[in-house]
């Protein structure tokens, strides 16, 4: 099917193929203003895409409305045979689902936009995809000598220590290990990740939020605040008058930047974000979930670990118990871990004392207490998680639709920079 398509006359630019009236305004109004071809937005979705592009050439960028596919996953491979390879391929569709846009994006789509289809998220899907195409190849070897873990911390509630945790493992990534680290304060409002390091924030994050399709190299460059010689940060403090107004888009991006910038990344994730963005994850390889031994702590600890199991799998859980007392506790390790249905990773003492005098120097927890049994924990912690083994974390979504990846079959193998690697 390749080779026929591909003799049938020059690519066009960009085509569409959407199912409904208001999401075909709004591609003809966002293509308009990029100077791309409108006329080439068609009605009908993936099946008409299919039809069309078997006898003509594919389009070097191609919208693709998945709504009217039972499964998507599996309906997207009658398209790969029709693609020429090198085609850009942006889906859009009305399943909001983590595992469906972490599986989707894995096997070589280059987005997946929810719908209703918003102008905004559209043009920096559009220009993104530009980028991608006009982008050198990549070097497929030289990004496999780079296995890079994410790892997203969360905790139950407020208060459990869970940015203490992601500060420390940032620190301790990059000064006792020596490995590139970046650390993500998803908090934009009040994060303390940049606080903790005794840094101002500056607008790295805001501006990355504002404006995704500035997200590149140097954009990570200039606005990551640099902690030490290995760690930088990006967090944001802001005004509190001004909503988180992002579909999250930018925080995906950001991840696949810092996958070709550095070996760890450490996300300080609230949960809040947790539910509203749950696509941040789709891409983490370790999830690790803070929190207290109380009964607050193990119903969330139950909901959250479930949430992970259902949408999100692919991630390697860890429970860390912090701020663990030797005497009687609101309920106890054995009572907790019953309760969760699964032992607990980690237990952190409680030491108010030294988490006292870090606040007090301007020091992550583990940089200012080195001697601490706490951080004991946090380093053996930092170890189990760099212990993640790249090839127990590829997704299962590369043969989902068998015979082979999608991404052999789209060709994007050697064309998409920005697409997860594995060592």
């Amino acid at each position: 099917m390749n080779q026929m398509s591909s003799g049938m006359g020059e690519r066009d630019s960009f085509a569409a193929f959407v199912s409904d009236e208001a999401t075909m305004e709004v591609v003809r109004t966002t293509v308009s203003n990029l100077n791309m071809p409108h006329e080439k937005c068609n009605m009908g979705g993936l099946r008409n895409a299919v039809q069309t592009l078997s006898v003509s050439a594919s389009p070097q960028i191609l919208l693709v409305d998945l709504s009217e596919c039972g499964d998507p996953l599996s309906d997207i491979n009658a398209l790969a045979e029709v693609c020429e390879p090198g085609t850009v391929v942006i889906a859009v569709g009305q399943i909001n689902d983590v595992r469906l846009y972490r599986d989707l994006t894995a096997s070589g789509l280059q987005d997946y936009l929810l719908k209703p289809l918003s102008e905004e998220a559209l043009r920096d899907s559009l220009l993104q995809a530009q980028s991608v195409l006009s982008a050198p190849r990549h070097n497929p070897d030289a990004a496999a000598a780079r296995n890079h873990v994410i790892t997203a911390v969360v905790g139950t509630r407020g208060g459990v220590g869970a940015s203490t945790i992601a500060t420390s493992l940032a620190w301790l990534f990059s000064g006792e290990h020596k490995l590139p680290t970046a650390l993500l304060d998803l908090d934009v409002h009040f994060g303390t990740g940049a606080l903790t390091m005794d840094l101002e924030p500056g607008r790295g994050l805001s501006d990355a939020i504002e404006n995704p399709s500035r997200i590149d190299g140097l954009f990570i460059e200039r606005a990551m605040v640099r902690a030490n010689d290995n760690l930088s940060v990006l967090s944001s403090e802001a005004p509190i008058h001004s909503p988180l107004m992002t579909d999250g888009s930018a925080f995906v991006q950001l991840e696949e930047e810092f996958r070709q910038a550095f070996d760890m990344t450490v996300v300080d994730l609230p949960r809040n974000m947790l539910i509203n963005f749950p696509h941040v994850l789709a891409d983490a390889d370790v999830f690790v979930l803070a929190t207290e031994l109380s009964l607050a702590g193990a119903r969330d600890a139950i909901r959250i670990l479930s949430w992970v199991a259902t949408n999100a799998s692919h991630m390697r859980p860890i429970v860390v118990a912090n701020r663990v007392t030797s005497g009687t506790g609101e309920i106890s390790k054995a009572d907790f871990e019953a309760s969760i249905e699964r032992k607990i990773d980690f237990l952190m003492p409680m030491d108010v004392k030294t988490a006292t005098q870090a606040a007090k120097v301007g020091q992550v927890f583990v940089e200012a207490n080195r001697a601490s049994k706490a951080s004991a924990v946090l380093r053996d912690l930092a170890r189990s998680i760099m212990s993640t083994n790249g090839d127990e974390k590829a997704p299962a979504a590369a043969n989902a639709a068998g015979g082979g990846s999608l991404m052999e079959k789209f060709g994007l193998g050697g064309m998409k920079a920005k697409t997860r690697q594995k060592a």
